[in-house]
């Protein structure tokens, strides 16, 4: 965003396919589009909504969390429409879940307003965001991996960096699986505060 300021977006669209892939580019071009205007985290996804709503078909929508980091602070202020809410692996080994959303999705009904909230991230904090595909992966018994699985791997990272994070969650959720067809994207974004 400036200087001093980086913008972090994680997003899931319903659906798959062509029509899904298509409102997810559009999707991510107008949310990086307001994002580089400079507009607030709220504000950035209030806008969004508003011209993806006139573009959705079919009532297609997108789950985002989107987030404005300072740098010089590790004040995070964060909107989360829908999205599954990031866990904080804290620098003292303790995990918190963000809360659950207050917002609805983007890009489904039109005139909404966003609300944003924020997050302090202290020296060694890492932020782990995640679709649910992380959670949603299942085991040849239909069997979720599940947060409380995601939180027992993070509790074993305090200290480690952001790739170390994505390979050992990743690796857990192939161990998990077991060979089971992948059902759902998995995506991840971590991000430390050194």
């Amino acid at each position: 965003v400036d200087d001093n300021h980086i913008a972090l977006v994680i997003a899931d669209v319903c659906g798959k396919g062509i029509p899904a892939a298509l409102f997810m580019a559009v999707s991510r071009t107008i949310i990086r589009s307001k994002g580089s205007q400079g507009a607030g985290a709220s504000e950035c996804l209030t806008e969004s909504n508003r011209l993806l709503a006139a573009y959705s078909v079919d009532c297609m929508f997108v789950t985002v969390f989107y987030a404005i980091y300072d740098t010089k602070t590790g004040l995070v202020t964060y909107c989360n429409a829908g999205h599954n809410p990031p866990h904080l692996l804290r620098a003292n080994g303790t995990i918190e879940e963000l809360p659950k959303s207050k917002n609805t999705v983007v890009g489904a009904f039109d005139g909404l307003s966003f609300q944003e909230d924020t997050l302090q991230l202290e020296h060694g904090d890492t932020l782990v965001m995640f679709t649910d595909g992380v959670t949603e992966a299942m085991n040849p018994a239909f069997e979720e991996f599940g947060e409380g699985r995601l939180d027992n791997i993070l509790g074993g990272l305090t200290g480690k960096d952001c790739q170390k994070v994505i390979e050992t969650v990743k690796a857990g959720i192939t161990d998990f699986v077991s060979g089971a067809e992948q059902s759902d994207d998995i995506t991840m974004l971590v991000l430390k505060r050194r």
